[in-house]
């Protein structure tokens, strides 16, 4: 196992359509699940604790919790095989408790759930065809009872037991409402449907024997015993006056642009098709919750009823209506509030709610705070925050704040805070985001939407684009790590924006196909790109082009890492492996061991790496990559993982996938160095806010400040007012409670005058009844003594005959017994015979008026709608032909035993079709998704294909323009040629002496030709001697690549033995343990055979380097022949131009010397007239020198300098000759031998002439 240890802390995200999705586990701490996890998160302190699921689960189907809360139960696909496992949630970590794997019945997959009320037994519900309803003993994983509740492939949508006894239990679906027993084994069915069939989605126990049930057209029934007591419908109602009004006002204050009716938006119809099934469809009862009032169910979409118990009548009426609240920041907040709600339920104690939605939303509202607000509807709230309701494309954080920027295909970007598990913003658009980056500093995002790809600023309370770019569906972005580039992927080319100028400064091109992935290197000096064409480029970035390239055509990659170092590459691809590249070739690689890596990404101290698999998990590795399977594997997702990241302190890592949903992982490496735990600087608290929301907000507050102190003054006066007035009062009020005092003491004693009178009558009146009252009492002793002794003895006469006269009636009564159950008997037996014949006529009369019912309603129907004739019609037609279809099934019963076997043949091929339609189906989506994807790709090339006939046409622009100018210079070239004719004809006398130059230049090529010849041959040896060093290179990397492997091979052995060590004190497990080395690194057949392979190579090795080290001795010893040749022939050729600008200087001299005899002649005639000697060759002629040489008949300085330049050009081409040479592999020009340079001949013909 590896050291690098990933632990969960949050996780964002809810998976709404596993069955039962959310229930109380006490008053504070709720379950849900979430990816491949049940979450209990506790509401008050905001924390997340995590069950995990199953080892390779494929997700969770259905949730049940027990009814004392202490067992949970959750249904899942491990391997493509049910599995249920179950928890205890006391224990801390929950452990599981049982896991029932072995059905000894075909199943497919468990679709709900339900537990006694005891918590012994467990009822679990099949998947259609099979539709199984299995009772279990769970404690025992044995199976009490199993029935098939459905006989034609009906959904089942609920099962329950009755909340007081669990051998009764209650299922529900399409035209299904069964209630069950469990008596001796077998599950029994009691009651029997009446009426017409109803898809019943939702139920739940009010009572003891009563249960209420919803259907999919809004209609809600109560049942008593199996039978049918009360009947409601939920209608549609309009929204009020004021939500109207309401949902306008956020409308018209909303910051989203919406698109028009031709707007480019692909789920546009559907959104408004939905809108109007909304509005014409009835309401769904998908849930139903009872408390002690009532209950609660949901009545169609973004509704919730509340029904309460009416106190004479065992019938229910509606008491209040809970709407979901419309959402400002979505995209079309009429339609936010549209979710269907798929489950309710209550706290413990009755005062929460909670709602789950079809959008993954969870909702809740406090009773006691509705109960006050009376007469309107209330509104739920958020439970925790809004989330992603579709898979997550975009992942990515940054330095400077704990912030993730997530976008999704649900069209919105949303802001979280991993430090506070809190939302900071949320946003939705009107197109699909495919990615997003987060600029290091934390204050902008970069997103691409389907149309465009936006530039975005966080502000305070919203995300405002202030710059797009024309790249249409960009799959992937990222910002560089320094921040002042991001790069876009448009298909196959990468273009790098400038964040600072935001303008576009390169663009690579040289992927095939679409590009996957991008990474920056530590210093942005580099990015590397992979892709659907299995290449992985490292691209120069001061350059624009390719440094390094690695391409495997039967790889699609999905994402590409580079380490901190910048030498490794890390890929990852559809071939199931992890490739380590480094230098243009493939290092390492390493299996997945059957599942497909879809992301990686490597922490920045280069120790840790984590890579996201296909089927959601996460396997944390340590790096250098281990040779076995080495790693931890953690289960996270029901999906694909489509991104993941770590913070920049490699504290927390970060993983999104198509479940919708976003973990947050605590990473640590136990054996590695320690991670900087403390930032040097803590996170920035600054937020964006542009200007004008600050005057605003500015403006707002001064405004209200102004409004405050008029309202206080409002009040000040209002007070001093109320105070007077009131003072007033109080002083009226006082004299009147004044006089009122005075006129009651008057009263007062007026009456205790009159006591006093009445008191005294009263004694003396008391006095006379006291003494009657003696005097009557002693003559009524007298009486009652006489009467008491007559009456006893009457009473003991009386005591005789009562005695006598029970004995007669008791014989009596006998007798009366026996002839009264004989009367009984006969009585009940013909009032029964009689009940039952009331019962039957009064059920035919039923049927009677049933029927009359309904034939009234016929032809109501008829009366009223003229369109259903022709319905009626062909529905007459089917009843006729139903009614022959059922006489020819009555002659054919004699023959179903035969076509029994047939039929069930027929029905497994049926079976078969239709998975092979629905599989055909799935092909289709599939195939539209692609389609859809090609048009998409089809538009933007096509809009390309634009751009680049615009350059096409400039191009052509621009050659029109160079020929135009072609034109001007041939005519230019002309006129130069006309010159360059003249000037040959002034050449012609020196054309002799041109032919000797000539002569030798010849002689000088031929030795130059020579050259050449033994120059290209040595180049054909130098590449012979290149090829075989790239071959010896080759060899020399393979040697080093089994160097790397021995390495590391030698570096887990020396882990190994340092671990034996530490036994060094017990030498049996010492022995044990090196045993184990033995058995682990040495293997002596492969020993032999290795040091066998070895000698054999180390001689061939030996052979190739003598017969190597021979022809690079021979070719020096050919190099040192030629340079020598070489050199001498240099020699000869300076050595004959030294001689030739010797004679040069001997006829400078010589023109010298003669001009000076000239000007000494003159002077001595006296025939110069003080000409300065600068113009003497000018005024020379032919006939005043009669000595001077023939040569001198023309211009002596135009002569002589046109000799000098034409021998310059000539010595500078063959210095031109001499540079080329050089150039040519393998020569090497002679140090120290260099021609003499032509400046100081020029200074000396420039004197001379002068």
């Amino acid at each position: 196992m590896s050291t690098v240890v990933a632990q969960s802390l949050h996780v964002f995200g809810l998976r709404s359509h596993v069955s039962n999705n959310v229930f109380f586990f006490d008053e504070q701490i709720i379950i849900f699940p979430s990816g491949n996890h049940c979450v209990k998160y506790n509401v008050d302190q905001k924390w997340q604790k995590f069950i995990p699921g199953s080892d390779k689960s494929q997700g969770m189907l259905a949730l049940s919790i027990s009814p004392n809360r202490r067992y949970l139960a959750i249904s899942e696909t491990v391997q493509e095989k049910p599995v249920i496992t179950i928890y205890e949630l006391s224990t801390v970590p929950c452990r599981k408790r049982k896991v029932l794997n072995n059905f000894d019945f075909p199943v497919q997959k468990f679709i709900c759930m339900a537990f006694s009320p005891d918590s012994k037994y467990l009822l679990t519900q099949t998947s259609p065809p099979e539709s199984n309803l299995v009772y279990w003993l769970w404690e025992k994983q044995k199976v009490m009872a199993i029935v098939r509740t459905d006989t034609q492939n009906n959904a089942v949508y609920q099962v329950s037991f009755n909340p007081q006894d669990s051998t009764q239990i209650c299922v529900t679906g399409d035209g299904m409402f069964k209630l069950l027993r469990f008596a001796e084994g077998i599950l029994k069915q009691t009651n029997f449907q009446r009426g017409e069939p109803q898809n019943y989605l939702a139920h739940t126990w009010v009572s003891d024997d009563k249960i209420v049930a919803g259907t999919d057209t809004g209609r809600l029934f109560l049942f008593e015993s199996g039978d049918q007591r009360w009947e409601t419908s939920i209608m549609v109602r309009e929204p009020t006056s004021e939500t109207k009004n309401l949902g306008v006002i956020q409308e018209s204050e909303s910051l989203i642009e919406f698109p028009t009716i031709t707007s480019p938006v692909p789920s546009y119809k559907q959104v408004v098709m939905a809108s109007s099934h909304h509005q014409l469809s009835p309401p769904q009862v998908s849930a139903i919750a009872a408390y002690s009032k009532g209950f609660a169910c949901s009545a169609g979409p973004g509704r919730v009823l509340l029904f309460e118990k009416i106190e004479e009548k065992e019938f229910y009426r509606e008491s209040r209506e809970i709407r979901i609240p419309v959402d400002p920041q979505s995209n079309d907040p009429s339609q936010s509030d549209k979710q269907d709600v798929l489950c309710l339920c209550f706290s413990p104690s009755e005062e929460t709610l909670i709602a789950s939605t079809s959008k993954n939303q969870l909702y809740s509202i406090t009773m006691s705070l509705m109960e006050i607000s009376k007469g309107e509807p209330a509104h739920f709230e958020y439970l925790m925050y809004p989330l992603h309701s579709a898979s997550i494309t975009g992942l990515a954080t940054c330095i400077r704040k704990p912030l993730i920027a997530t976008c999704s295909v649900d069209r919105s970007v949303r802001i979280w805070n991993y430090e506070s598990n809190t939302q900071e913003l949320f946003k939705e658009y009107q197109e699909e985001a495919y990615t997003i980056s987060l600029h290091p500093s934390g204050h902008y995002i970069v997103v691409g939407f389907a149309d465009k790809l936006r530039l975005m600023n966080l502000l305070i309370d919203d995300i405002r684009s202030f710059k797009e770019y024309s790249v249409r569906g960009c799959k992937e972005c990222c910002f560089s790590n320094g921040g002042h580039l991001f790069a876009a992927v448009n298909g196959n080319v990468i273009h790098i924006f400038s964040a600072t100028s935001l303008e576009n400064i390169s663009n690579l091109k040289g992927h095939t196909g679409k590009i996957r992935s991008i990474a920056w290197n530590t210093d942005d000096s580099k990015l590397i790109s992979c892709g659907t064409d299995g290449a992985v480029y490292e691209w120069n970035l001061s350059t624009g082009k390719r440094e390094t390239e690695c391409v495997l055509k039967s790889c699609s990659y999905n994402c590409v890492a580079i380490s901190p170092d910048g030498k490794i590459i890390f890929a990852v691809g559809s071939d199931q492996t992890l490739k380590e590249i480094a230098d243009s070739s493939v290092l390492r690689e390493m299996s997945a061991f059957g599942v497909t890596y879809t992301a990686i990404v490597t922490s920045h101290s280069g120790h840790m790496l984590f890579v996201g698999t296909s089927v959601g998990t996460i396997r944390a590795m340590k790096y250098p990559l281990p040779l076995q399977k080495q790693f931890n594997e953690y289960q996270a997702h029901c999906g694909p993982i489509t991104k993941m990241s770590l913070t920049f302190d490699d504290q927390f890592l970060l993983s999104v996938a198509e479940d919708g949903c976003l973990f947050t992982w605590k990473v640590f490496d136990k054996d590695g160095p320690g991670i900087r735990r403390q930032r040097e600087a803590g996170f920035a608290e600054e937020v964006l806010v542009t200007k004008t929301d600050m005057e605003e907000k500015v403006q707002v507050m001064l405004e209200l400040k102004t409004r405050v102190e008029e309202l206080r003054m409002e009040n000040e006066y209002q007070l001093r007012l109320k105070d007077m007035n009131y003072s007033e009062k109080v002083k009226e009020l006082t004299d009147k409670f004044l006089q009122e005092m005075e006129s009651l003491e008057m009263k007062n004693q007026v009456l205790r005058a009159e006591k006093e009178k009445q008191d005294a009558l009263h004694r003396e009146r008391m006095e006379d009844l006291l003494e009657k009252q003696s005097r009557e009492l002693q003559d009524l002793e007298c009486c009652n003594n006489q009467k008491l002794l007559l009456e006893y003895e009457k009473y003991q006469e009386l005591q005789l005959k009562s005695q006598r006269m029970q004995e007669e009636y008791e014989k009596q009564l006998r007798d009366n017994d026996e002839t009264k159950s004989q009367a009984l008997e006969e009585l009940t037996e013909f009032y029964e015979a009689k009940l039952q014949e009331k019962i039957t006529l009064l059920e035919e009369a039923q049927e009677d008026v049933r029927q009359q019912l309904r034939e009234f309603e016929e032809t109501k129907k008829q009366i009223e709608e003229d369109e259903d004739r022709e319905i009626q019609d062909i529905k007459t037609k089917y009843e006729k032909k139903l009614r022959d279809e059922k006489e020819s099934n009555l002659r054919l019963k004699g023959e179903t035993g035969i076509m029994r076997k047939k039929f069930s043949n027929l029905q497994k091929e049926i079976e078969e079709r239709t998975n092979d339609t629905e599989i055909l189906k799935g092909e289709q989506v599939k195939l539209q998704g692609v389609i859809k994807s090609l048009e998409k790709d089809i538009l933007g090339l096509k809009q390309e294909i634009q751009e680049r006939d615009e350059t096409i046409q400039d191009k052509e622009k621009r050659i029109y323009d160079l020929k135009k100018k072609n034109q001007e210079l041939e005519r230019f070239k002309f006129v130069l040629g006309y010159k360059i004719k003249e000037l040959g004809r002034r050449a012609e006398p020196r054309e002799s002496e041109i032919e000797a130059m000539t002569g030798q230049i010849q002689k000088m090529e031929t030795e130059l030709e020579r050259f050449h010849k033994q120059n290209t041959q040595l180049e054909l040896n130098i590449t012979e001697l290149w090829q075989k060093l790239r071959a010896t290179d080759q060899e020399m990397h393979r040697e080093r690549q089994k160097e790397r492997n021995l390495e590391a091979l030698v570096k887990q052995f020396k882990t190994d033995l340092h671990n034996c060590v530490a036994y060094i004190q017990e030498p049996r497990q010492l022995k044990e343990k090196f045993r184990a080395l033995f058995e682990k690194y040495v293997q002596r057949a492969d020993m032999v055979e290795i040091t066998g392979l070895n000698s054999d190579l180390q001689q061939e090795y030996s052979r190739q380097r003598e017969h190597l080290e021979r022809s690079l001795a021979t070719l020096k010893k050919k190099v040192v022949k030629e340079s020598e040749l070489h050199r001498a022939d240099y020699v000869r050729i300076m050595q004959e131009n030294v001689s030739l600008i010797k004679e040069i200087n001997e006829l400078r001299r010589e023109l010298k010397f003669t001009r000076s005899q000239v000007y000494d002649l003159e002077a001595a005639l006296k025939l110069t007239k003080k000409i300065q000697p600068q113009d003497v060759p000018e005024t020379v002629s032919g006939k005043d020198l009669p000595g001077l040489p023939p040569t001198m008949r023309l211009n002596e300085q135009e002569e002589t300098g046109r000799i000098i330049e034409m021998q310059r050009l000539e010595i500078q081409r063959l210095r031109d000759q001499i540079q080329e040479q050089e150039q040519v592999p393998g020569f090497h020009p002679f140090t120290g031998m260099r021609l003499p340079s032509l400046l100081g001949t020029e200074a000396d013909l420039k004197l001379q002439t002068k």
